[in-house]
C-alpha cells in the first residue's frame, strides 16, 4: 500500500504553543490518517510536546500510524524536546499502539459524569448553605472581574502540586493576561465559562476556585476545567463547597443541560472523594503515555 505523509501548516500560533501537522493519504490522495504535535513555548513547558494521532479504523495495522509517529517524533527531537506525551482511552487501539512504539504509561485519568436530572437537590443545598467561617463564595461568567483579577491569577498556583504521577507536564505560570486569554478562547468557541471562588474574608484574596465550561446553547454536557485550593487554605472543605455551588448554579441557569463531566488522576484521592460525594459516576479511563527523547 502506497502511503504519502505530507507536512501541513497550522496557521494558528497561540501565546504559549504552536502546532505541527501531517496528513497521511493513499495512492489516490484519500486522507487515511493525521498527526498533530503541539510544541509548548512558555518557560515551564518548553521541554514538552503533545501528540494527537488518528488513523481511519479500516486503514489500521498497515504502518500508517508508525509513519505519522516517526515524522512527529523526528520533529520533536529536532526541536530539542525532552519528551512527547500522548493520550489514549484504556483498552483502545491507541492504548496498544503507543506502548508498542516505546511509550510508557505515566498517568491514569478517570472520567466521571454527574447527570443533573438525578441530583439530590436537598443534599446539594445543604452543602452550599453550610457556613465556612472566614470564607465566602463569589462567582462570575466569562472574564474575571477587574477587582479579582490579580488575586485570581495568584490562586492558580493551587494546581501546581496536583498529582500527575510520572507525567512530565512541567509547570504553567499564570498572570492576569493569561487568565483573561483563557476566558477569551472559551468565548470565541461559543462556549460559556463559569467560575466559582472561595474568598478569604480576612483580606479579600481568593483561596480556591472551580471552573466549568458549558456549551453555548446550554444543552448537552458541561465540562469541569479544574478545581484547586491553595495549600494554606486546605482542610476546610472548600473544594466540595465550591463545586457544589457550581453544580447548583449550572442547574439554575441551564435547565436543559444534561450533565457535568470531570476527569481526575487516580492518585488524586481528595478530589476523587469530592466527586464521589457529589454523585459523579465513573464512565471510562484515559491513559497518558510518555516517550522520553
Amino acid at each position: 500500500m502506497s502511503i504519502r505523509v505530507t507536512p501541513l501548516t497550522d496557521p494558528h500560533h497561540g501565546p504559549s504553543s504552536h502546532r505541527l501537522a501531517w496528513l497521511a493519504s493513499d495512492a489516490a490522495g484519500v486522507p487515511v490518517g493525521s498527526a498533530f504535535l503541539r510544541l509548548f513555548t512558555d518557560a515551564g513547558r518548553a521541554h514538552l510536546a503533545e501528540l494527537e494521532l488518528r488513523v481511519h479504523p479500516v486503514e489500521r495495522r498497515r504502518g500508517i500510524g508508525s509513519r505519522l509517529l516517526d515524522a512527529a517524533v523526528a520533529a520533536a527531537r529536532e526541536d530539542r524536546r525532552r519528551c512527547v506525551l500522548a493520550q489514549a482511552e484504556a483498552g483502545s487501539p491507541g492504548g496498544r499502539f503507543l506502548p508498542a512504539r516505546g511509550f510508557r504509561k505515566v498517568l491514569t485519568l478517570t472520567f466521571a459524569r454527574l447527570p443533573l436530572a438525578g441530583v439530590d437537590v436537598a443534599a446539594l443545598e445543604k452543602i452550599v448553605e453550610r457556613p465556612h467561617p472566614g470564607y465566602r463564595l463569589a462567582s462570575w461568567y466569562g472574564t474575571v472581574p477587574d477587582d479579582l483579577a490579580r488575586t485570581f491569577a495568584a490562586s492558580r498556583r493551587a494546581m501546581d502540586d496536583m498529582p500527575m504521577d510520572d507525567a512530565d507536564h512541567g509547570t504553567v505560570t499564570w498572570d492576569v493576561d493569561r487568565v483573561r486569554a483563557v476566558a477569551r478562547a472559551v468565548a470565541e468557541r461559543g462556549e460559556l465559562l463559569h467560575t466559582v471562588v472561595a474568598v478569604d474574608a480576612s483580606d479579600g484574596s481568593i483561596a480556591g476556585f472551580t471552573e466549568l465550561v458549558v456549551p453555548g446553547d446550554g444543552r448537552g454536557d458541561g465540562l469541569h476545567y479544574g478545581t484547586g485550593v491553595l495549600p494554606e487554605h486546605r482542610g476546610h472543605g472548600l473544594g466540595r463547597w465550591m463545586k457544589a455551588a457550581s453544580i447548583r448554579q449550572a442547574r439554575a441557569r441551564h435547565p436543559e443541560l444534561g450533565g457535568l463531566l470531570t476527569d481526575t488522576a487516580d492518585t488524586n484521592r481528595p478530589m476523587r472523594n469530592i466527586n464521589d460525594a457529589l454523585g459523579y459516576a465513573p464512565t471510562h479511563q484515559e491513559l497518558t503515555y510518555q516517550l522520553d527523547l
